[in-house]
Parts: structure tokens; C-alpha cells; sequence
């Protein structure tokens, strides 16, 4: 009988997860024993198929939809793979194909290592053995997610690149260092954004400063992205992008810590990435060394949240974010009377616009009484500032100082007290163990005692934490006045106001319901809460802001 003429697919296949097992799977040892095989039984190659990097579970590999394309066209009759796994891990699936697809097209399949053949008829085991391969597939799965988890709780960063700002450890695996040669432009890029310039704005200073993308340093130091830059015009290095920077000015990779499962897959079978709500993202910190402080990079997320908006007449409303009403706390909402022969701007609350009379009350102020109260002010600090710099911070931390030095005193009177019963417990605990050991306390009373003061240690040990923890935030609140008036320096005698100098000095402006007085005028209360600084105008703070508080007749 003659031998029929098979034009021979052999197909390869690698996953990442089988990399673990050497080379009795790899590439090359399957291209061995296939082409052994063809060549002892008398099969004519058509040509090989490799997927080296994809999840057998997954049947949208590159070049298995290349073979199949094949099939369909009648170039390939005949389909060898080393074993059965190699052609894929979904029992579904893979019934799918011997069952059904491969008998209609008349494609005859071998599996070498397994010694089953279409032609020949496959035994009875092969629906299980698939069924094992696919459990196997979820089982690693399950048994990389593990081992990665337990990477991440350890503080390593597991990724293919190290960001823009940091390179890999020369020493450490999956740890990363600042690069001194890149760090400069995390900082730059921040320190536009601290001072309210928002993302399109960083992005064209970027470019026009010739700035290095991170793809192209990238290439310049591995060699990636070769496709993109290689022979593209100088202009291509320096193409930054707003989704870039925004990326950026989000990640908190910059204050040191990493955000793990952002995106998962569907399943182990489904490889379509999904977006994971923030609840269930794993937020390791300390994994590196910062290069934003947390403080700059809170203030920048603030900036972000109250991004100013573009008005329909392509304008910028420059209180956009900051202006709220004193009673219920909503955001003020800005308009136009164009009724009046020369229209005028003004502010009002936007809860009572949506509900009306009995929720709040309009709190009306006028644009342009607003800005130059705000102008006023703001010239007012920076004159202050260059007469003596050094003379408004003694005053200003006297002003912050009393309430705020007594809450320091009882947090270090209290942390001493909680170290001192550490230490007792301890002390206890040592006493214990040695009664224990010379038998003069019995098993049971050892083992109740011990619970008890392992307890109190660990209870006690959490106060240290915590009273550190604040005495640190509140040495941090001690240095607002320094910090504060260094800000304000650097906005010396402004003539106008600008959505940048106004995001960057100033947390919100509270506007009060004003008062008509006898003579018909209005009296106004606005308070201006600034950066850092504590309240001017009382002995006590509450918060990390400050209310300037004044009288408008408008």
C-alpha cells in the first residue's frame, strides 16, 4: 500500500512557565525530535511553527493561526508536535481540533512523545491527558501568582524596565536605584507641576527644552525600541507625549513605593488584560528610594484633582478648584451676567443654584472684587517677605507655636511612657523565662503569662509606631512657616494673578453669605486658606492650613 503524501506542520511551542523545566522542552530540543521523526517516517516538511513566549492555554498564538491559515488554504495535511501539551492546554479546545476540526479537513496529528496518532486512532486517554494538561496549566498559574505575591509583600519589583528616574540594581535583583543621569527630569517634571503648570503645558516645555523621552533613552542604553528610533528624525527623541506625563505625575514609583495588580488577566485561560479597581491594587511601600518627597507629591495630586477649566471661549478661569462656600463646602460656580451693559463675572454657591432657597444661599461675590482682594493680599506676604525674610518666620512660628508646641509635648511625654512599659515588659519577660527554666513555674502558668505579656509587647510596640509616626508629621508641620514663606519668595510683587501662582500659594478660598448694612453696602467675609501655613490670625491650629480672615464692603 503506498504511502500517502503528507505536507508536515512541525509545530513548537514554549511558555514563559516552561522555561523552569530546561532543556528536555526547549525550542531546539523540540525541533530535534520532530525533525527525527519526520525524516525516519518518510514525512515531507512543509514548515515549522514556533510560538516561543505563549501560554498553551491561549489559541490566538501568532503562528499556530499562521499553521491553521495553512490548513484551510490545503498547503499542510499533516500537523507533529513533540507531545500533546505543545499543541495546546484547553481540553475544550483541543477536543475541538482532534474531534472535529482536523477529521473535516482531513489533517492527520501525531503526537510524538505520547505515541498517538490520528491515523492510527487515538486511544482513550487522550481526553484525560488533555483534561491533566490543562489542570497543569492552572496549577502553575496559580503557583506563579504566588510566588510573584510573595516577591511584591517583600518589597521586590518585578518588571522587564526600570522607570524613568531609576535603573536596575547592579547587585540586587528586582530592586531599583536612583539613576543620577535621569532623575533630573522626574524632578523637573514635578517641580513644574508643584508650581501649576498642568500636563500639556510640562509636556510642550519638555519638548521645547530638547528633554529625552524615556523610549529613547531606553534605546540609547539597551538598545529597545530600535524600531521606533532607529534612523527617525532628532525631533523623535524629545516627543513627549501628555499621556506620558501624566503617567508620571500619577506613579507612585517617585515617593518610593509600587502598586502591584493594577490590571489582571480574565483567567488563566484568558489572557485579556482588565483594569482592577483601586480596593484591590496591592500598594507595597519602601520598595526603592524616593525621588519626590510625599509631601510634593500629595500637593501635586491636589493640583491635578483641581485642574483649572477651559471656559467655551477658550479662556482660563483661574480660580477654578479653589474657590468654595464657607456654609455647605461646595465649590463656588462661575458666570457671566451679560445683561448689564458692561457684563461682569461673579461667583456663587452651587448647591444653592441645584436645590435653591433652604439648602444654602447664593453667597454672591463678584470676580473682579475677588481678584483684587486675593492680589491685594498675596502682594501684601511677598512685600513682607523681602523686607526680612527671617523676622516673618519668627512671628509666624509664634503665632503657630502655642497649641501645637503643648499637642508636641504630651505626643513625647506619652512615647516616653509607652517605651518605659516596653522596656518593663521585656524585663518581665526575660524573668519569666528563666523562672520557667529553673523550675520554679510551672508549664501552664509559663504558658498563660508569656501570652499575656507577648500581647502587651506587641500592643505597645504598635503605640511606638503610631506616637512616632505623628511626632514625625508634627515636626514636619514645625518647618510650614520656612517652608511657606520660601514658596511665596519666589512669586515676588506679582501684578497679576494666574492660575499657576494661585494653585501654588494658595489650598482654597472660603466665601462667606455677606451682610447688608444699614447703608445699603455689603459687608463680606473671605478667607484665604494658604499652603503650609497655620492660622495667622488665632493662637490654635486645627489643620495644615491657614485662614487669613478679612472684611470686604462691596
Amino acid at each position: 500500500m503506498n504511502q500517502p503524501n503528507y505536507n508536515t506542520a512541525l509545530y513548537m511551542r514554549l511558555s514563559r512557565d516552561d522555561e523552569g523545566y530546561g532543556d528536555s522542552i526547549s525550542i531546539e530540543t523540540q525541533r530535534t525530535i520532530l525533525r527525527k521523526f519526520a525524516q525516519d517516517n518518510q514525512l515531507r516538511i512543509y514548515d515549522e511553527y514556533i510560538d516561543d513566549g505563549w501560554s498553551g492555554t491561549n489559541f490566538e498564538r501568532p503562528n499556530f493561526k499562521r499553521m491553521m491559515a495553512d490548513i484551510e488554504s490545503g498547503k499542510v495535511n499533516c500537523v507533529v508536535t513533540k507531545d500533546l501539551s505543545r499543541f495546546g492546554r484547553e481540553h475544550i479546545m483541543m477536543d475541538y481540533y482532534l474531534e472535529f476540526v482536523f477529521p473535516e479537513k482531513c489533517v492527520r496529528y501525531i503526537a510524538v512523545a505520547e505515541n498517538e496518532d490520528t491515523e492510527k486512532g487515538l486511544s482513550d486517554f487522550v481526553p484525560f491527558k488533555n483534561l491533566f494538561n490543562e489542570w497543569f496549566a492552572k496549577d502553575t498559574s496559580r503557583k506563579v501568582k504566588n510566588s510573584l505575591a510573595a516577591k511584591f509583600e517583600a518589597g521586590e519589583r518585578v518588571s522587564a524596565y526600570a522607570p524613568l528616574g531609576y535603573k536596575k540594581h547592579p547587585d540586587v535583583k528586582n530592586k531599583l536605584v536612583i539613576d543620577e543621569k535621569t532623575s533630573w527630569i522626574i524632578r523637573r517634571i514635578y517641580t513644574l507641576a508643584f508650581y501649576g503648570a498642568g500636563a500639556a503645558k510640562i509636556t510642550r516645555t519638555l519638548t521645547q527644552e530638547k528633554i529625552p523621552t524615556p523610549g529613547w533613552l531606553n534605546y540609547q542604553r539597551d538598545g529597545t525600541f530600535a524600531n521606533i528610533y532607529r534612523d527617525a528624525p532628532e525631533e523623535k527623541r524629545y516627543a513627549w507625549t501628555i499621556a506620558q506625563v501624566k503617567s508620571i505625575l500619577k506613579d507612585e514609583t517617585y515617593i518610593g513605593n509600587t502598586i502591584h495588580y493594577r490590571e489582571t488577566n480574565i483567567s488563566y485561560k484568558n489572557k485579556k488584560r482588565i483594569r482592577k479597581p483601586q480596593s484591590e491594587w496591592m500598594r507595597v511601600e519602601g520598595t526603592q528610594e524616593a525621588i519626590i518627597s510625599k509631601e510634593d507629591f500629595e500637593r501635586v495630586q491636589q493640583q491635578i484633582a483641581s485642574r483649572r477649566r477651559k471656559q467655551k471661549n477658550a479662556t482660563t478661569q483661574i480660580f477654578a478648584g479653589l474657590v468654595r462656600c464657607a456654609d455647605c463646602g461646595w465649590s463656588m460656580k462661575f458666570a457671566t451676567n451679560k445683561q448689564n451693559k458692561i457684563p461682569y463675572s461673579y461667583f456663587s454657591c452651587t448647591y444653592y443654584s441645584q436645590y435653591g432657597t433652604g439648602k444654602c444661599s447664593k453667597h454672591y461675590i463678584r470676580y473682579d472684587t475677588l481678584y483684587a482682594y486675593v492680589l491685594a493680599r498675596l502682594q501684601h506676604w511677598t512685600e513682607q517677605v523681602q523686607l526680612d525674610r527671617g523676622q516673618l518666620i519668627c512671628e509666624l512660628q509664634k503665632s503657630l507655636g502655642g497649641e501645637r508646641a503643648v499637642e508636641t509635648r504630651r505626643m513625647q511625654n506619652e512615647l516616653a511612657r509607652v517605651k518605659k512599659r516596653c522596656e518593663e515588659v521585656n524585663r518581665l519577660f526575660a524573668r519569666l523565662y528563666e523562672d520557667w527554666a529553673s523550675g520554679r513555674l510551672t508549664e501552664y502558668n509559663f504558658t498563660m503569662l508569656s501570652s499575656k505579656y507577648q500581647a502587651e509587647q506587641q500592643e505597645l510596640r504598635q503605640k511606638i509606631l503610631d506616637a512616632e509616626t505623628k511626632l514625625d508629621a508634627q515636626r514636619e508641620l514645625d518647618n510650614s512657616a520656612e517652608k511657606w514663606v520660601d514658596l511665596i519668595r519666589k512669586y515676588a510683587g506679582p501684578t497679576e494673578l494666574t492660575a499657576e501662582l494661585l494653585n501654588a500659594l494658595i489650598e482654597k478660598i472660603l466665601v462667606h453669605e455677606a451682610v447688608k448694612l444699614p447703608d445699603g453696602s455689603r459687608q463680606q467675609k473671605v478667607e484665604i486658606f494658604y499652603r503650609f501655613i497655620g492660622n495667622l490670625d488665632a493662637n490654635s491650629i486645627q489643620t495644615s492650613t491657614v485662614s487669613q480672615t478679612v472684611s470686604l464692603t462691596t
